[in-house]
């Protein structure tokens, strides 16, 4: 690429402060950044790292004050603006499969929209319906009655079973099973009794779920995912879960049954939710905490058992001292000895 300030600028709307006409040549991260470069600062933890890059100019935030002699464009997003350069400026070049291949198994009750991209050896079951322009790539499996909008985007080894809903323009990375049965169980005499999962999957429209995540059907009625939520990799939803539009489920996240998410809700990594319980619109769980209670709408919370952030702090704080309280204690304990023998 070459690229001048001034014209990177004005593909993502930004004001510049410094020279509009300094040449740019390349696109890297703040610490990989060479002269010629342009890079990006979003993250407060990354300002240190002005004054040190190489880049030769930066795309920032309003706020940051421009204490180094680098050219800066301000935005009011600058991971989206990166984002968004870097999408034009370096399209991606991945070619994904063309037409149906010979091998696909394609039932003849299949309904199929226009400009549909099936890869090798997939399955596709009767009466399911695919929407115009989505591609699926090789040893994918959709079950019978299943719904895939337009625009999607099906990577390999992922099974769709029966009677599954899915919008427009869902990502849906390799080793993905959606629909697979609820974890549901009657005990009697030591006996764990099959309880039948008769429900659906539906999933909303600019979904994004990762690879090897799964989500279950529901018992009755159905699984719910939100328009615009997106799911990282390694990830279990239980039976009826309804997730909120746009909210972000992090990596290695489990969500028990029947658990009410609102909109725009971030678990981070390694949360753990218990079931029948409800999480508030914007709520933010914090990584490795484990939710037992439901947690108000726009609440941010951290632990196990997950609580209000600062009282989860003041909690940690305290056991951080737990060694030099105990050796305090026992100090006391060992006056107290002196004092009663004396005594």
């Amino acid at each position: 690429m070459q690229k001048t300030v001034k014209e990177i600028a004005e593909l993502i709307d930004g004001k510049i402060e410094g020279e509009e006409e300094l040449v740019i040549t390349g696109i890297s991260g703040i610490k990989e950044a060479l002269e010629g470069d342009i890079t990006f600062v979003a993250n407060p933890k990354y300002l240190p790292l002005v004054g040190k890059t190489r880049a030769s100019a930066i795309i920032t935030s309003f706020d940051l004050a421009r204490t180094v002699p680098k050219t800066f464009i301000r935005t009011h997003n600058p991971s989206l603006a990166f984002a968004k350069l870097i999408s034009l400026l370096r399209p991606q070049e991945l070619t994904h499969p063309k037409g149906i291949h010979p091998t696909v198994i394609l039932a003849k009750s299949a309904k199929l929209g226009k400009n549909i991209s099936i890869g090798a050896y997939s399955v596709i079951e009767e009466d399911v319906s695919i929407g115009d322009n989505t591609v699926i790539y090789p040893h994918t499996y959709i079950g019978k009655q299943t719904k895939i909008g337009k625009d999607c985007l099906i990577y390999s080894h992922v099974s769709i079973r029966e009677r599954i809903s899915i919008g427009d323009r869902v990502i849906i990375h390799s080793g993905t099973v959606i629909g697979s049965d609820g974890f549901g169980y009657v005990t009697v005499d030591g006996i764990h009794h099959k309880i039948p999962q008769m429900g659906i999957v539906e999933i909303g429209d600019d979904v994004e779920i990762g690879a090897n995540v799964t989500i279950d059907r529901a018992r009755f009625e159905k699984t719910l995912i939100g328009s615009g939520t997106k799911i990282d990799n390694l990830v279990q939803i239980a039976h009826n879960v309804v997730i909120g539009e746009n909210s972000i489920i992090v990596a290695q996240v489990g969500i028990s049954g029947s658990t009410v998410i609102g909109k725009n809700v971030t678990l981070a990594g390694q949360v753990g939710v218990v079931g029948h319980i409800s999480i508030g619109d914007g709520a933010v769980v914090a990584a490795q905490s484990g939710v037992s209670k439901s947690i108000p709408a726009f609440t941010t919370v951290w632990g196990y058992p997950a609580k209000p952030m600062e009282t989860a702090k003041r909690i940690n704080a305290c056991i951080q001292n737990l060694p030099r309280l105990y050796k305090h204690v026992e100090e006391i304990k060992r006056k107290i000895e002196e004092l009663e023998r004396r005594i």
